[in-house]
C-alpha cells in the first residue's frame, strides 16, 4: 500500500471519532489562535498581579447595617408575657384603601413572645440577653433555634447584644449538596469540571474583584480582568484547551467589550450615579475612595459574563457540529444554518436575562406600580432607569455575541478545512488526486460520516479508481 493510501485511512478513523470532542484543528490554525489568545492571557496575568489588592483594606467600623460584629446564638427559651409588661407596642396599621379596618386588627389582645438568646460564639461566649417578639411581627422564635446577633461593644452591658437574623446554614449547604449532586450524575466529569470552575470563580471574585474596587482601583478596570480570568478559566477548564473553545472565548471577549463600551456611554449620558440604596451609600461611606459609577458598569459586566458564556459556546459548538455533518458545507451556509439555532437562543436568552432583573427588583417594581406619579416619570428615575440600562445594555451585548460568534466559528471552521489534503495533511497530494478528499472519502462518496473501519474505506477508494 503506498503512502498516499494509508494517509486517508487514518483520516478516516480520526473523523469517526469526532463527534465527541472537536475535531482537532490544524497546526496552522492553532498557531493563529494562539498568537491571539497567548498575549490576551498574559495581559490577564499582568493585570492580576498589578492589581491584586492583597485582601481587603481596614476601616473603623460604623456599627450600621452589615457594617458591624455578628456572633452565632441559640434560643435558650421562650415564654408568653404580657405586650404591657414589657413595654411592647404592635406597629399601627395604615388603613387599606378601601376604607376597610387594618388587617392587623387579628392579632389585638395576643400575647407577645420573650425569647431568651444565649451567645455562643465570641468573647462574651455563654452569655444570655432578652428580647421580645410582638404578635405581628414577621419572624417568631422557637426553643434550640440558631441565630445571629449583632454585637454593639459601646452600647449599655444590657443592649449590646441584638438578634439581626437567623442561621440558615443548614438548609443553604443541603440545598448546596442537592446542586453539585446533581451536576455531578447529569454532567458526569464535565460536571466535576463545572464545580471546579465555579470554585476559581468565587475565589476570583472574593479574593481578586471585591477587595481590589475596596482599595480604590477603576472597578471597570478590575471587572474587565476579573472577569476575562474566570471566563478563560471557567471556559478552558470546562470545554478543554481546543480551537472551539478558543473561538467561544474570542467571542465572548468582543461582546464583554461591547457591554462595556455601550455601559459606559449610557451610564454618563443618563448621568447616573449608582447610588440608589442604603448600601451603596454605606459603602461609598466606608470607602470614600470608591468610584459609586464605576461600581455600577462593573456591575453589569460580571452579570452578563455568565450568560455570555452559554451563547457563545453553544453557538460555536453549532457550527462545529454542522461542518462535521456537511463536510463541504462554506461559511455561508454555515453562518446561515447556526443563525437560525442562535435567533431562537436569542429570544430565550434574553427573556431570561430580562425576568432575572424584574425578579431581583421586584420589591421596587411593586413600590412603583402604586406610585401616584406616570409611567415615564418611574421608567425614568434613577433607581429604575439603572435596572432598565442594566437590562438593556446586556441584552444588546447577548445579542451581539450571537453573530459575533457565529461568523467567526463559520471563518476558522472553513479556513481550517480549505487546502490540499485537509487538516493535518502532509502536504505530498493534491486536490485532484486521491487523497485530496481528506478527511475521508467516505465523505465524498456519500459513506456515512460515522465509519470508523479502515477497510471499507479501502473498498471504496479502489471502487472510484476501477470506475476511472
Amino acid at each position: 500500500m503506498s503512502p498516499h493510501e494509508s494517509h486517508p485511512q487514518s483520516a478516516v478513523h480520526s473523523h469517526a471519532h469526532g463527534h465527541g470532542p472537536a475535531t482537532p484543528v490544524s497546526r496552522h490554525l492553532r498557531k493563529v489562535i494562539a498568537a491571539v489568545l497567548i498575549p490576551f492571557a498574559a495581559a490577564v496575568a499582568v493585570g492580576l498581579v498589578v492589581l491584586w489588592p492583597g485582601g481587603a483594606p481596614s476601616h473603623k467600623p460604623s456599627g450600621v447595617g452589615f457594617d458591624q460584629p455578628t456572633e452565632r446564638a441559640r434560643v435558650i427559651k421562650v415564654a408568653e408575657v404580657n405586650c404591657a409588661d414589657v413595654h411592647a407596642e404592635q406597629q399601627p396599621q395604615p388603613p387599606s384603601p378601601t376604607g376597610q379596618p387594618p388587617t392587623g386588627g387579628a392579632s389585638k389582645g395576643k400575647p407577645c413572645q420573650q425569647a431568651t438568646i444565649k451567645v455562643t460564639t465570641g468573647e462574651n461566649a455563654g452569655r444570655t440577653f432578652q428580647t421580645v417578639v410582638t404578635p405581628d411581627a414577621l419572624r417568631h422564635y422557637t426553643t434550640g433555634q440558631e441565630v445571629v446577633v449583632a454585637y454593639s461593644p459601646k452600647a449599655p452591658k444590657d443592649l449590646q447584644y441584638s438578634v439581626s437574623d437567623v442561621d440558615r446554614s443548614l438548609p443553604m449547604w443541603v440545598l448546596a449538596g442537592i446542586f453539585a449532586l446533581a451536576v455531578v450524575i447529569v454532567g458526569r466529569l464535565r460536571g466535576v469540571l463545572a464545580l471546579v470552575a465555579l470554585a476559581a470563580s468565587f475565589v476570583v471574585l472574593t479574593l481578586f474583584i471585591l477587595p481590589a474596587i475596596l482599595q480604590g482601583s477603576n472597578p471597570l478596570l478590575v471587572a474587565v480582568i476579573g472577569g476575562s480570568a474566570i471566563m478563560l478559566i471557567a471556559l478552558y477548564l470546562c470545554h478543554g484547551l481546543t480551537a472551539r473553545t478558543s473561538v467561544a472565548v474570542l467571542g465572548t471577549l468582543a461582546s464583554l467589550l461591547l457591554i462595556g463600551l455601550l455601559g459606559s456611554v449610557f451610564i454618563n449620558w443618563a448621568l447616573l450615579t449608582g447610588n440608589t440604596d442604603d448600601t451603596t451609600g454605606l459603602v461609598h461611606g466606608l470607602y470614600p475612595d470608591i468610584e459609586i459609577r464605576g461600581l455600577l458598569l462593573a456591575g453589569i459586566i460580571i452579570g452578563s459574563l455568565g450568560v455570555l458564556d452559554d451563547v457563545t459556546v453553544t453557538q460555536t459548538a453549532a457550527v462545529w457540529e454542522l461542518k462535521e455533518a456537511d463536510q463541504k458545507a462554506g461559511w455561508r451556509k454555515l453562518y446561515g444554518a447556526a443563525m437560525r439555532i442562535g435567533r431562537d437562543h436569542i429570544a430565550s436568552v434574553v427573556n431570561t436575562l430580562v425576568l432575572a432583573y424584574a425578579g431581583a427588583a421586584l420589591p421596587l417594581l411593586l413600590l412603583f406600580s402604586i406610585a401616584q406619579s406616570s409611567v415615564s416619570t418611574v421608567a425614568t428615575s434613577e433607581v429604575v432607569a439603572e435596572e432598565i440600562i442594566r437590562t438593556l445594555v446586556g441584552s444588546i451585548g447577548l445579542v451581539a455575541a450571537v453573530p459575533l460568534t457565529t461568523l467567526l466559528a463559520a471563518l476558522v471552521v472553513s479556513a481550517d478545512r480549505k487546502g490540499p489534503g485537509g487538516p493535518g495533511s502532509d502536504g505530498g497530494t493534491g486536490p485532484g488526486q486521491g487523497s485530496g478528499a481528506g478527511a475521508g472519502a467516505g465523505i465524498s462518496d456519500g459513506a456515512p460520516v460515522v465509519t470508523a473501519e479502515a477497510r471499507p474505506g479501502r473498498r471504496g477508494r479502489r471502487g472510484k479508481r476501477r470506475k476511472r
